[in-house]
């Protein structure tokens, strides 16, 4: 298998009903996982991006969430109609969609 040009990571983390930080996959993390699969099947993408579950990215106050690497740009209160315009301009247009982006301090 060849080196994927992006790994996209899609939280679909899951906490117990009432807990505080809420969660991704209640948000539609799996919905948005879905997209992505569902994207990538009908334009052929398989291989050159990898696509992955994964828990909490620690971005919470902004779920469901979603990771770009290598660029390391999360995306944040997402939902699966946003995926084409992340595949569009920043998977395949190089530019990351700035009005999806968590805010910068997320990482503070």
């Amino acid at each position: 298998m060849a080196r994927p040009e992006k790994h996209i990571l899609v939280c679909t983390h899951e906490r117990p009903d009432g807990d505080p930080k809420g969660c991704c996959r209640a948000k539609g993390g799996a919905d948005i996982r879905d997209a992505f699969a569902k994207e990538f099947e009908a334009r052929g993408l398989w291989g050159r991006f990898k696509l992955n579950t994964t828990s909490c990215l620690g971005a919470c106050d902004h779920s469901p969430g979603t990771l770009v690497y290598p660029e390391g740009v999360m995306y944040g209160e997402l939902t699966a109609e946003d995926v084409p315009r992340i595949i569009d301009e920043h998977l395949l247009g190089g530019e990351p969609v700035e009005a999806l982006k968590v805010p910068a301090d997320v990482w503070s």
